[in-house]
């Protein structure tokens, strides 16, 4: 029985009043959309791949032990591949306010934990793939490997072979679940001190390293996050946004400067950050906003395993300054600090913690989450294939990703490279984000100002149509 981790855990704790704990896309394909019954069928003969996908949730009793996962004896591919079409002529604006809808619900705990939607009837001749997971099934890093399962490498390439015929093992019953919850809690901890007394030199160097870097993590929580109009009590609607940029331009920004692609990410997001509160009568000068920025901590071994590897850092985003290049520098001196500073390591300590926790300890944890002050909103940047992609022979022409809002923080970003681009999935609570597509503006506008001040011609003004108002 695959037994959650505490990480994986405690992303199903953090999920309530509103805050959904899945992540998700909007893929945009190229000519027509498929037949419904000839996809589903693709989506079911790739699930022996990743068996996981026609796996649900079995909760011990009495809450001794974490989830576990079991097999899903009345697992249907038709609940969990959807179709529906959008009204001609219809186009981005509305699959936007559609994506806005799907992602503001809840994924059923009694079934497989994912969802996609095949969306058909644009206007221009496209379609697209609405998709979202839960978070404790699959993290970022491992999610773009999980969705290859879907792609080929050419416009011909032959349909998979479909997997064996598959039958679901009997589930545990009660009894079962109680039994080996108990035993979990008794070894889980045996388990953790064995690997200390294994190793005694490695494991007082690991734990110095991660002393440290919860001192990094404790001093950035302590300083907290600044006030601003992203933190309030978010409602249960959403509003999805997005831009698309060109990778080459951020790659020649990032020589042109020094720093990494990641910095220019964060400076080009602060930039449209400080618009968007000087936009709301805000005066952002001597305003630091903080960023939880997740970072991978999968091994190569690892790609394609379900389950989340991540860390966080917690990232300055120097909205007073006024100056693109002073953005920049500021970013990049405090990222390089944050490597330093062993913020990753010490955020990995506590996902090590979680795993020996009981689950009455993970409820805690996400009732002080639910008032956290940590941090403003989450920025994520999750590195795609730099090659195109075909499913069913349609080409994968865009690819927006959506992170999940948590308590008290009404803004996401998500970026996705693939194929020469850098897709931006903005995603706001419906309430408080009104002007999420001003926010995308400015976005656009940070990305022009920034290259323009790096001497970086401007590539063409990237696609991005505003959304509908529902």
């Amino acid at each position: 029985m695959a037994r959650l981790t505490g990480l994986d855990a405690s992303f199903l704790a953090f999920e309530k009043d509103g805050a959904h704990m899945h992540v998700g896309s909007v893929l945009v394909f190229e000519g027509p959309a498929p037949d419904y019954v000839a996809f589903a069928a693709r989506i079911e003969n790739g699930l022996h791949s990743v068996p996981r996908y026609r796996q649900k949730l079995a909760f011990p009793p009495l809450g001794v032990a974490r989830p576990i996962w079991v097999d899903d004896p009345h697992f249907n591919v038709g609940y969990h591949v959807r179709h529906t079409a959008l009204p001609a002529p219809a186009g981005d604006a509305e699959l936007r306010a559609l994506a806005g809808r799907v992602f503001a619900q809840q994924l059923d705990r009694d079934k497989p934990l994912w969802e996609i939607w095949l969306v058909d009837t644009m206007g221009d001749g496209r379609f697209a793939l609405i998709c979202k997971t839960h978070h404790a099934l699959v993290d970022g890093i491992s999610g773009v490997d999980i969705m290859s399962v879907l792609f080929d490498l050419s416009a011909d390439a032959e349909e998979p072979e479909p997997g064996p015929p598959w039958s679901p093992r009997p589930a545990p019953s009660g009894a079962e679940l109680l039994a080996e919850g108990l035993i979990e809690r008794v070894t889980g901890p045996v388990r953790f001190a064995r690997g200390l007394v294994a190793a005694p030199d490695r494991a007082g160097a690991d734990a110095g390293r991660a002393v440290a870097g919860l001192a990094a993590m404790a001093a950035a929580g302590v300083a907290g996050a600044p006030p601003s109009p992203l933190n309030v009590r978010i409602g249960p609607h959403r509003r999805f946004a997005w831009v698309s940029a060109d990778l080459d331009q951020f790659k020649a920004i990032k020589n042109a400067l020094g720093g990494t692609i990641n910095d220019v990410v964060l400076t080009v997001v602060t930039g449209a950050l400080r618009a968007h509160l000087i936009r709301r009568g805000r005066d952002p000068e001597g305003t630091e906003l903080k960023a939880m920025v997740p970072i991978s901590v999968r091994a190569d071994a690892e790609r394609g395993a379900l389950g989340n590897r991540v860390a966080a850092m917690y990232a300055p985003l120097p909205v007073g300054l006024p100056g693109a290049l002073e953005r920049f520098r500021t970013v990049h001196e405090a990222m390089a600090g944050l490597k330093e500073s062993g913020q990753a390591v010490g955020a990995q300590a506590i996902t090590r913690l979680a795993d020996v926790a009981a689950p009455t300890v993970l409820d805690q944890a996400a009732r002080l989450q639910s008032r956290q002050r940590f941090f403003n909103l989450t920025v994520t940047n999750v590195p795609g294939p730099q090659l195109p992609l075909f499913m069913m022979g349609r080409k994968l022409e865009a690819f927006y990703p959506k992170v999940p809002l948590v308590l008290n923080t009404a803004l996401g970003i998500a970026i996705m490279s693939y194929d020469g681009h850098l897709f931006f999935g903005l995603l706001g609570d419906y309430d408080a984000m009104e002007d999420l597509d001003e926010l995308a503006t400015d976005l656009e506008a940070a990305i022009r100002e920034l290259a323009s001040c790096a001497g970086v011609k401007t590539s063409r003004k990237p696609r991005r149509r505003v959304p509908v108002r529902t």
